[in-house]
């Protein structure tokens, strides 16, 4: 019996520049533990290797610093990491992979096959293939040399590539750094481990996108996995196991509002948030000036709980009610002014008079409030 963890695209560097400067350095953090996690996986359920399908680093020019954490953060398994590079870390004549080299950063059990040529490992009877991207993008399948190779008799044939199965994935991804989508039938492959695509995706019995570990972006893909697959002998049919990884649940979410009540499902959603959460939230429609403040305050306390809350209210329209503007005791100039304000919301200032609007409210409250704390 064979056993394997197949793992991809763990993008370590990356700067997710649309968030907080904090929320971005915890979720660039969480990758590094997502590593951690895996190694602990691997060495408790005896994994013979690991298999790493590209994007290793999310950049060539990633620190020394983050180059020596991620291989430290490897430490917990001291069995075989079999590496390719990918798109974002292809192995060209000065990479990070060569950097990692002179830093002496690489432990004895890493195996960066940067060479399209067999790496045989004698003690668990696998030949691995593998298909290292030497550039970014490439017009070719690097997988077609697969085929072609013998590798010694009784051996495991594991085929590790980074790229895009033909007629496979979503229209336009697969147009570079192809790769068949027979490869692993017609190079008699055992197991071919992929990487490129972020979610777990299965594409025959023997070929699989394992995704990324730690989820990384607002898609529903499947994302936060890793594979654990089992072979009971050479030419037997896998058996693939998805593993939840990920410590973030990333998600987009969307509302429209049109009457009074309609915020409160919104409300609801946003009130059960927690650390775990990575959310993208767009609102639109119309709402009065009550409930915008009661928006805005639950959009601020769920930024409190979330890990992070990214929220667009830019297509909401302000809608202030007669109690509104009687509540802002706003008449004669003011009136005008807050009149002019909402009918301006339908012109080409939209976002300018918007939030003039809600700015202005906000300080005619503060003034009310303000003026009965005195009496």
């Amino acid at each position: 019996m064979l056993k394997l963890l197949h793992t991809a695209d763990w993008q370590i560097g990356k700067q997710f520049g649309q968030f907080e400067p904090d929320e971005a350095a915890l979720l660039a953090d969480a990758r590094f533990a997502a590593i951690e996690r895996l190694a602990q996986l691997a060495a408790v359920q005896g994994m013979h290797m690991v298999l790493v399908a590209g994007d290793v680093f999310d950049a060539q020019g990633v620190s020394d610093k983050t180059i020596h954490r991620l291989f430290h953060s490897m430490r917990g398994y001291t069995g075989p990491w079999i590496m390719i590079p990918g798109n974002h870390d292809a192995a060209l004549s000065e990479s990070v992979w060569t950097r990692a080299a002179r830093l002496g950063a690489m432990p004895a059990n890493v195996h960066a096959c940067l060479r399209a040529e067999p790496l045989l490992l004698d003690a668990a009877g696998v030949a691995v293939l593998p298909a290292p991207l030497t550039q970014r993008l490439t017009h070719t399948d690097l997988t077609e040399w697969f085929a072609g190779t013998a590798t010694p008799a009784g051996m495991y044939r594991i085929g590790l590539a980074h790229g895009s199965v033909q007629g496979i994935l979503a229209e336009g991804i697969d147009s570079t750094n192809p790769i068949a989508a027979d490869r692993a039938a017609q190079a008699g492959l055992d197991y071919l481990a992929l990487g490129d695509w972020h979610g777990c995706r299965q594409v025959d019995a023997r070929t699989w996108y394992s995704g990324t570990p730690e989820t990384d972006r607002f898609r529903a893909n499947e994302s936060g996995h890793a594979l654990i697959v089992e072979l009971a002998a050479p030419g037997a049919e896998p058996a693939v196991t998805r593993v939840a990884t990920g410590l973030y649940h990333w998600r987009s979410d969307a509302a429209t509002l049109q009457v009074a009540s309609d915020i409160e499902p919104l409300l609801s959603r946003l009130s059960v948030l927690d650390a775990h959460d990575v959310v993208q939230l767009a609102v639109d429609g119309q709402t009065d000036l009550a409930g915008h403040a009661r928006l805005c305050e639950a959009i601020a306390a769920a930024q409190g709980r979330a890990r992070s809350l990214l929220a667009n209210l830019d297509a909401l329209r302000i809608e202030p009610t007669d109690d509104d503007i009687d509540a802002l005791a706003a008449d004669g100039y003011l009136g005008e002014v807050i009149d002019e304000l909402r009918a301006g919301q339908s012109g080409a200032d939209a976002d300018l008079s918007r939030d003039a609007l809600v700015l202005l409210a906000g300080i005619l409250a503060q003034r009310r409030d303000a003026a009965g704390g005195a009496r």
